[in-house]
């Protein structure tokens, strides 16, 4: 077969396709040989990775990324079982893993990600997978929260998706990152998407909450230009897992810098209880530190203006009392999260005292109430003291007509 007008011919990547279809190559074998061939007359990188892709999503649907259509899946023979086509596709998908191009970007991030699903799920060398996940890692930033939701297959863990897996593949992006070896805004894409992961996985039960940390540690703090997303998946799992103790709560919570949090997150924070008392009364300090802020820096832009910006004094008295009325609303707001944080304090030592008492005994408790003497003396403690007050109240008033009746007459006798 002669595959030279496939090499010369300006739209490579439409021939390729074309003639992959056309010829419907059944044996991967003069697949692999074809394909060195191609590389030999130096075709670019790309367009290699894009035949392969083709040719991949052709006998293995999945790797397409979209539902493959009925006629496009191989033919499988009745006497053919179960095994022999997990073997079978296993032996494809390292194939394809070996005769990938050395360039990492000559194959598109999200057919690698559907490539290590399928890697993992027929279980193929960990050579090969190893291959896939650095491949995967060095464009991490280029993958969507979907793609990254890979199942867990393996026997031991018992998580819903692969948590090892997403913590390997941060874990050496950000060693790229800091040999230089990515662009630092990609760290900043990685740090939403571990964030949104870690939402999607905190409804599972099994997620352990050192593995849930070790995701969450595992990008840089400064990667996270706001902690928002990151409190709302802490809010999940604590919102799930009610079986985590208060220690475990505050050592969770500590991953959270109240200082990067929205006004809403804020506000929300202020008002959960599923949160440390400690971690409330920081979220409403870096809030009222933020206002004061505010309220200086707009003191000082106001104090710094020059007199030609500010020829209308009807405007410049507006714009000073809208600050003002949105002040006092945040100052409004602070004070009523702050009484409701002092209400959930008064509850909770309530309680403490409740149970305090429990254990001082019943025979004391009771000798306490019971004891006939002891209530005689408070009723006649109480009858003295009602009657001393009253003996006083009637007595203060003479005193004060005594009192005013005898100072004029020293006046009196003064003067004369």
């Amino acid at each position: 077969m002669n595959h030279q007008p496939l090499l010369d011919s300006s739209a490579t990547s439409l021939s390729a396709k074309s003639w992959l279809d056309d010829a419907c190559i059944v044996d991967i074998d003069c697949f692999v040989k074809t394909l060195s061939g191609i590389k030999a007359n130096g075709v670019r990188p790309d367009l290699i990775g894009s035949i392969i892709t083709h040719y991949a999503s052709k006998w293995i649907p999945e790797l397409s990324g979209e539902s493959p259509p009925p006629v496009a899946t191989e033919p499988q023979s009745p006497s053919e079982s179960a095994t022999a086509s997990w073997l079978k596709k296993r032996f494809f998908i390292e194939t394809i893993v070996a005769v990938l191009p050395p360039e990492k970007d000559a194959v598109h991030c999200s057919f690698l990600l559907r490539l290590l699903k399928i890697a993992n799920m027929v279980g193929v060398d960990a050579s090969y997978r190893q291959e896939v996940e650095e491949r995967v890692a060095g464009r991490l930033d280029q993958a969507t929260l979907k793609e990254v939701m890979i199942p867990c297959f393996s026997h031991v863990s018992g998580t819903l998706f692969d948590v090892e897996l997403m913590l390997r593949l941060v874990k050496r992006f950000v060693e790229l990152d800091t040999e230089g070896l990515r662009s630092g805004a990609g760290i900043f894409k990685v740090a939403k998407l571990v964030d949104a992961y870690l939402a999607e996985v905190a409804v599972d039960l099994e997620v352990a909450l050192p593995e849930f940390m070790e995701l969450a540690e595992a990008v840089p703090t400064d990667a996270r230009a706001t902690d928002d997303g990151l409190y709302r998946a802490i809010d999940t799992y604590l919102k799930t897992h009610v079986n985590v103790t208060k220690r475990e709560r505050k050592t969770l919570c500590k991953l959270i810098d109240s200082q990067k949090l929205s006004t809403e997150a804020s506000i929300h924070a202020a008002q959960n209880e599923r949160l440390p008392v400690r971690s409330v009364i920081q979220v409403l300090f870096s809030e009222q530190t933020k206002l004061n802020s505010h309220t200086d820096w707009s003191r000082s832009f106001s104090n710094a203006k020059s007199p030609k910006f500010c020829m209308d004094p009807y405007d410049r008295c507006h714009s000073s009392r809208d600050i003002a009325t949105l002040q006092q609303m945040e100052i409004k707001r602070l004070k009523e999260n702050v009484t409701k944080l002092e209400r959930q304090c008064h509850m909770m030592q309530s309680q403490i005292d409740k149970l305090s008492e429990k254990k001082r005994g019943f025979f004391s408790w009771r000798k306490l109430h019971m004891s006939s003497p002891l209530k005689s003396m408070s009723v006649e403690v109480v009858d003295e003291r009602r009657l001393d007050s009253s003996s006083l109240g009637k007595q203060t008033p003479l005193m004060g007509k005594q009192r005013r009746t005898t100072t004029p007459k020293n006046r009196r006798s003064s003067t004369s």
